[in-house]
């Protein structure tokens, strides 16, 4: 069988670091202890013709096996859970539950943590950042509540850890340094179960090692922008 390849990026700003989607498919992948190769783009190169031929949003990860491509990071992790031991249960309603906490994690809570991202970091520096984010934090706050309530003392959302938990971890860590997570203790300590896991460890080694290259031009500048809209 041929080794797997996944796209990632040679350079991320720190405050991404860790947190790029190609780390969830590398955690699936050691998960199930499926050796794979990546192949790194430099920033801006994600854009181009050769690459959206594989992801049309120019985005990474993808994920690359003989004719098979590859993108988002919930269809490459659903495929390989789907195609490998260890991250589904054995039986077909216990699959089912697994994956349906695959769909919350991406459709359900993260998309108020990605709003938060926006005018936290991408665009402080506009006018409507700071008057969002009370009614983005709100929507934030709901969700995490619903999300510890049913946790509640379980070790994993559904019995054993399964992909479900995989994306659900990885969403939640978007939200590391506000004290949203760790607003609700459950969910703070379910959040270090996953991350402590060897698997995990590996991978975000493995991503971390990664980001050899350089920024792109333009950069420094942007960085400054977004220091002064934060000191204003």
């Amino acid at each position: 069988m041929t080794r797997p390849v996944i796209t990632a990026y040679d350079w991320v700003p720190d405050f991404a670091k860790g947190l790029v989607r190609d780390l969830q498919v590398r955690w699936a992948l050691e998960e199930v202890g499926r050796s794979y190769d990546v192949r790194y783009l430099s920033q801006g190169s994600q854009k181009a013709p050769a690459h959206r031929a594989q992801q049309p949003f120019g985005q990474v990860p993808t994920y690359q096996q003989g004719d098979l491509v590859l993108f988002e990071s919930g269809a490459i992790v659903l495929h390989i859970a789907r195609t490998h031991a260890g991250l589904l249960p054995d039986d077909p309603s216990g699959r089912a539950r697994a994956i349906e906490w695959m769909f919350a994690a991406l459709n359900t809570v993260e998309p108020p943590i990605t709003d938060y991202g926006v005018a936290a970091v991408l665009e402080r520096d506009q006018p409507w950042s700071q008057p969002r984010m009370p009614a983005v934090v709100a929507r934030i706050e709901e969700r995490l509540g619903d999300l510890a309530a049913r946790l509640a003392d379980a070790e994993w959302l559904d019995g054993s850890f399964s992909a479900g938990d995989l994306m659900m971890v990885g969403v939640l860590r978007q939200l590391r340094d506000s004290g949203l997570v760790e607003a609700h203790p459950t969910l703070a300590a379910y959040v270090d179960r996953g991350t402590a896991r060897p698997a995990f460890r590996r991978a975000l080694d493995a991503q971390m090692q990664g980001f050899t290259g350089s920024p792109p031009p333009g950069f420094a500048a942007w960085l400054e922008k977004q220091a002064q809209g934060a000191a204003a």
